[in-house]
């Protein structure tokens, strides 16, 4: 079993205009690529479980393999305790994860083999969209938001 390090990615810039990495635990492959243990928060595109190769210089990356996850990402005006206690065991009912709990961020990564509606369901219950909010951080294109990848096509076509 490969050990756990940990890197660090490009994940924007902040309102200062400075540059904003994320650290993310990663599986290191014999080739150099690394496996994500966790989906991140802030980074867009990729979720725990999928494969990049990453330029250490510039702490960008190349998406090598998708694992079929969805990255989850619950936000909270106020404390998110409350609402994990609500969305953890439905999503783990489902073979999700929780990845992230902070104050006001939830991470959840969850196989899209599982459904959108089912997903969105579960989500849409639970956050009302003024204390809590929820969005998809590998779905949509990083660029424009809103352009679905579809890299699930594939994935979800009977075989």
């Amino acid at each position: 079993m490969t050990a756990l390090q940990i890197i660090e990615l490009f994940a924007g810039v902040d309102p200062e205009g400075q540059p904003v990495v994320e650290r993310l635990q990663v599986r290191v492959n014999e080739d150099d690529s690394c496996q994500l243990v966790r989906s991140p928060a802030f980074i867009k595109g990729i979720a725990s479980g999928d494969t990049i190769k990453v330029n250490r210089d510039t702490q960008e990356f190349e998406l090598l393999k998708r694992s079929g996850n969805l990255a989850v990402r619950v936000l909270c005006r106020g404390d998110s305790a409350a609402l994990s206690d609500q969305l953890t065991p439905q999503i783990e009912k489902l073979g999700g994860e929780l990845d992230m709990e902070s104050p006001r961020l939830l991470v959840y990564s969850i196989h899209v083999s599982c459904g959108f509606a089912n997903i969105e369901h579960i989500l849409n219950s639970a956050c009302d969209g003024a204390n809590s909010v929820w969005n998809y951080g590998n779905v949509y294109d990083p660029q424009d938001g809103q352009t679905p990848l579809n890299w699930w096509v594939d994935i979800l076509k009977p075989e």
